[in-house]
């Protein structure tokens, strides 16, 4: 970025923990599966000497991606992270999953970073959940650089790329996208297609060979100087503007030669406002070499250009109670506030909670206060438990290296918190609270399970306990109406993870069944029934009759019951038996075992004997009559609706509306927002969008979202309802 030469890796791969929040860099790569993020990150640990070899520390392990998991899955599924020191600056990189199934992890790296580092690859181009995830780093001010990769490939072209990336990420001002540097290219190779063999520094105007292995600095030749002085002008005009330093515009403007100290201050301070985004190249290191193409430069960007945890805007703190409290955050003197970003399992270690700290100092061995709320929609009770902190490290591949303390802005993790999940707060046991939790998707493709034997189904619960304590974008339902453990997840990719993690971590085999949504059942008409319940066999006898009515009600009134008994033909303590009766069999159902709902049902006569008569009888009599009258009517089978909202790209608008309609859905209205999207609301049955995450992906090319909730039930088509009675009977 300046006039360094580096012509040595940096320190030498011990990160340890921060002596200040200065010194450190929490920083998040973005970017679509395939975009080179790992390889990327692996190429930084090289290049700062926290490796031996590109991607492998002493025990052969990566530094990313090492879990097995992903090895056999061979894509990111997990937030990983990755310390290394450059220039006494720790930085914390964190390795983000690029598929879209996995957006709670790439969540989870935002909250714990301060930066952003969108890795695009040159022969993929910017797609359009890239675009999204760039809109969400913009509404929350988070700095962002972009990084291209990939330049080794066939028509790979670094300046087409940052021009598309102007596009894509300026917005109304594409000067904010504009870069450091300039690819420097070798001989054409047959094909015409000229490898990138070094850089040339537009603020240091300096040429960095990269074709040897080792980073060589030099001057620019008289070749390279027109283009140079036009790119660089460009940049500074770009830098000046963005960190809206008016007197420095003006001298500049004026003709004065402005030195690189002053615009590399001004670059961090427009870089940290996330109003300019500074654009780099990057490549891993060939066979042999210490650095890759645009490590060293990377490396310098993040030190000197991104912002301290000092210079983040602290997420909202209260107590556990809900009352305010106001924090010098990133303080290591301050109260302890600290957030459990990630949850994972270790097979020897037990549980390990990655940290990020945002006010005090976390130490080993000190008890802290767990705060978890917010969460109970997804299966995640509310708690407040006192837990001993046991050790402290910072994880390097498979990795834990111990440390005594976390200060405030860095990040680490925990062992054996037994308690802690994602999300939950840690605290000083004598001063609790609570952050305000981040934002995560809505898992909304259903997986029903059930376990494959009793030794599974002894272990299941527990095993679905630790999945959801893992991950909150997943949720975790007892449906009570159809009986079946339901597992929400985000879409395929992300219910094939938590599968493989039933089974290889927590030793659980589960078979996945169709899910059922919940029906219900009502009177499609008026009818009556009688209950007759008499035994006279020896001994104590039974004896009740009662005839009620029956009537269809309108939708959402639920059950009522109407007493209409005169001369007391059933004997007043026995009338709430035949209620009881009659609603315990509406529960369980009258035609295909659906609860029944949306009706009236008047008791109207019956009889009682006098020594016979009880309230287990009169019970019985209330079911039977319920089931006599539904066998003299029309039972219509209702099934849920769903208020469904999906933001789409306009390109795909007529698509998404004509998909909603094959579904049975009708359309209620669109509505324009911006960044040509349209927000589309309907209506449509349950039973026919319980794969729609994964269809909606598909139709949008990843690009639309969509979320739902629960509007009413209506009666189902004919035909649809016999489909469905065929498939109980079939069944059964």
């Amino acid at each position: 970025m300046g006039d360094k030469a580096h012509t040595h890796p940096g320190a030498a791969g011990r990160a340890t923990a921060a002596d200040h929040p200065t010194s450190v860099r929490n920083v998040v790569l973005v970017g679509h599966s395939g975009s080179g993020k790992t390889t990327l990150v692996e190429a930084l640990a090289l290049t700062a000497g926290a490796v031996n070899r590109a991607g492998r520390v002493e025990d052969g392990g990566c530094v990313s991606d090492y879990d097995d998991m992903e090895h056999r899955q061979q894509r990111s599924v997990q937030l990983s992270l990755v310390p290394v020191e450059w220039d006494g600056i720790k930085i914390n990189l964190l390795d983000t999953p690029g598929y879209a199934d996995f957006v709670g992890e790439l969540r989870a790296g935002l909250r714990a970073a301060d930066a952003a580092l969108f890795v695009v690859s040159a022969s993929d181009g910017v797609d359009g959940t890239t675009r999204m995830l760039w809109e969400e780093c913009a509404a929350v001010g988070m700095p962002r650089a972009i990084v291209i990769t990939h330049l080794e490939a066939a028509r790979a072209d670094f300046e087409e790329m940052t021009r598309i990336c102007a596009e894509a990420f300026g917005g109304d001002d594409p000067d904010a996208v504009l870069p450091l540097y300039l690819p420097l290219h070798g001989s054409p190779a047959p094909d015409g297609h000229a490898p990138v063999t070094g850089l040339v520094g537009l603020l240091s105007r300096k040429l960095f060979d990269y074709a040897s292995g080792e980073r060589v600095a030099s001057e620019p030749g008289e070749a390279e100087l027109p283009q140079l002085d036009e790119a660089r002008s460009m940049l500074i005009e770009g830098i000046i503007s963005e960190s809206e330093d008016e007197t420095l515009m003006e001298r500049y403007l004026g003709g004065e030669q402005v030195d690189v100290k002053t615009l590399i201050e001004d670059l961090e301070r427009a870089v940290a406002r996330g109003m300019f985004f500074p654009v780099l190249a990057a490549a891993p290191a060939t066979e042999g070499a210490r650095q890759g193409l645009g490590t060293v430069e990377l490396l310098d960007l993040i030190t000197r250009g991104f912002p301290t945890p000092l210079e983040r805007a602290a997420p909202r703190v209260t107590t556990p109670e809900g009352a305010g409290r106001e924090l010098r955050m990133c303080d290591p003197e301050e109260s302890l506030v600290a957030e459990v970003v990630k949850t994972s399992s270790d097979p020897y270690v037990g549980r390990i909670s990655m940290v990020r700290v945002f006010s005090g100092t976390l130490r080993a061995d000190q008890t802290v206060h767990v705060s978890g709320h917010g969460l109970s929609d997804r299966g995640h009770e509310d708690h407040d438990v006192d837990e001993r902190i046991g050790a402290l490290s910072t994880p390097f591949g498979k990795q834990q290296r111990p440390v005594t303390h976390v200060i405030a802005g860095d990040l680490a993790c925990v062992a054996k918190l037994t308690r802690a999940e994602t999300g939950d707060t840690l605290s000083a046991k004598d001063d609790p609270l609570l952050m305000a939790p981040w934002e995560m998707p809505d898992p909304l493709l259903p997986l029903a399970i059930q376990a494959h034997s009793k030794p599974d189904e002894d272990k299941l619960s527990q095993g679905l306990a630790r999945l959801v304590a893992e991950d909150p974008t997943m949720r975790l339902e007892h449906n009570q109406d159809t009986h079946q453990v339901v597992l929400w997840c985000l879409g395929e990719a992300h219910a094939d993870v938590a599968l493989e993690r039933l089974r290889s971590r927590y030793g659980v085999q589960v078979d996945v069944v169709p899910h059922r949504v919940s029906l219900r059942e009502t009177f499609g008409d008026r009818a009556a029934g009688r209950g007759r319940h008499v035994k006279q066999s020896g001994g104590h006898g039974q004896y009740a009759i009662c005839e009620i009515e029956v009537e269809p009600l309108p939708g959402g009134s639920g059950i009522e019951f109407v007493d209409k008994v005169v001369g007391g033909a059933v004997p007043r303590q026995f009338i709430p038996s035949v209620e009881k009766g009659v609603r315990t069999q509406a529960a369980k159902g009258v035609a295909a075992g659906h609860p029944l709902i949306d009706v009236r049902i008047t008791l109207l006569d019956g009889k009682a004997h006098s020594v016979d008569s009880s309230d287990a009888a009169f019970q019985t009599a209330g079911a039977l009559a319920l089931r006599e009258a539904a066998a003299e009517a029309r039972i219509h089978l209702l099934e849920p609706v769903a208020e469904v909202s999906v933001l789409v790209g306009d390109d795909y608008v007529g698509a998404v509306m004509s998909d909603l309609s094959g579904r049975r859905g009708k359309v209620l209205g669109t509505e324009q927002t911006s960044g040509g999207r349209t927000l589309i609301r309907a209506e449509v049955p349950e039973i026919e969008i319980g794969r729609y995450a994964v269809d909606l992906r598909s139709l949008s090319h990843g690009t639309a979202r969509f979320d739902r909730r629960y509007a009413r039930h209506e009666p189902m088509p004919a035909q649809v309802a016999d489909r469905m009675r065929e498939e109980v009977r079939a069944a059964s």
